[in-house]
């Protein structure tokens, strides 16, 4: 990791399940979800104050619209969110016949189709259902079609810079795979294992890519981000940060030099909260000179 690298803590507001970090240019602010406290949230970069709006159901992403406002997934539904009325509007509520299973995250891809997928609630402590997740995209029509069915954890995602290549995590497959994408129709094809965690990296979460085509994968309960290489399958750096449960990971702020780190408080127990008394907030990591 390079000396140069700096990091801080940009809100100490704590969230129990911090998640899917997107920087939106317009207010110069971090949009984020708290899954398991059920709210939107949206960090302001100038006054570094904190917005929220509650919603009814676990929120596990959220997207920019073009015309304002956001995309999110609650529960099992994708939702429109009106920022300043705070109205949900629901689009579409998918698998009614699997009740234990939720949204968890989504990104939009070039062409503004919202991915998104799926995953079993545990039903106890390390008890769930598996193979019961799906991947979905959301068209700006308003259709949806399912990418890929039988997946545990649906979880991170992203593009390569070219958008021939779309990047997915399924979190209980502790991997990165890699499928074709044709830009014109949103479809994927053809898996393909990029890389596999080592067990200090412990579980992949969220994911981003940076200017060099580069993924980020955010390694909740390893503590830290690592930096692959989507050509050679090679882990090339590793960032560590001052918790255990990092969950996502973006890039903004001006020029979109800096990555912001979310992290998460629920799972941990009194005594490692009491070591990781940063647990739940949001940071920011700068100095990169590599590759911005």
């Amino acid at each position: 990791m390079s000396s140069s690298i700096r990091i801080e803590s940009v809100m100490k507001e704590k969230n129990r399940m911090g998640e899917c970090p997107v920087w939106e240019e317009r207010e110069n602010a971090l949009v984020y979800v708290d899954i398991n406290g059920q709210k939107v949230c949206r960090w302001s970069a100038i006054s570094h104050e904190v917005q929220c709006v509650s919603v009814d159901a676990r929120v596990s992403s959220v997207a920019l619209r073009q015309r304002g406002g956001y995309v999110i997934t609650l529960g099992t539904r994708f939702a429109f969110l009106d920022w300043d009325t705070q109205k949900v509007t629901t689009i579409l509520e998918l698998e009614q016949d699997k009740p234990n299973n939720r949204f968890n995250d989504g990104k939009v891809d070039p062409k503004g189709r919202y991915f998104a997928g799926t995953m079993a609630e545990e039903t106890a402590p390390g008890v769930r259902a598996r193979r019961q997740g799906a991947l979905y995209t959301l068209f700006p029509d308003l259709s949806v079609i399912k990418q890929l069915d039988q997946v545990d954890i649906s979880n991170g995602l992203d593009w390569s810079l070219d958008h021939r290549t779309f990047f997915h995590i399924d979190s209980l497959a502790y991997a990165v795979h890699a499928f074709n994408y044709d830009l014109c129709t949103g479809k994927i094809a053809c898996p393909r294992l990029v890389y596999h965690l080592e067990e200090e990296e412990r579980m992949p979460d969220g994911m981003c890519i940076d200017a060099e085509g580069k993924l980020w994968v955010a390694c909740i309960d390893g503590g830290r981000v690592i930096r692959i290489d989507p050509e050679t399958g090679k882990r090339i750096q590793t960032v560590r940060l001052p918790t255990s449960r990092i969950t996502s990971c973006c890039f903004g702020g001006k020029d979109y030099t800096e990555m912001y780190v979310t992290s998460a408080y629920d799972g941990l127990d009194e005594a490692t909260l009491a070591k990781e008394p940063q647990a739940g907030e949001i940071f920011k990591v700068m100095g990169f000179e590599i590759f911005l």
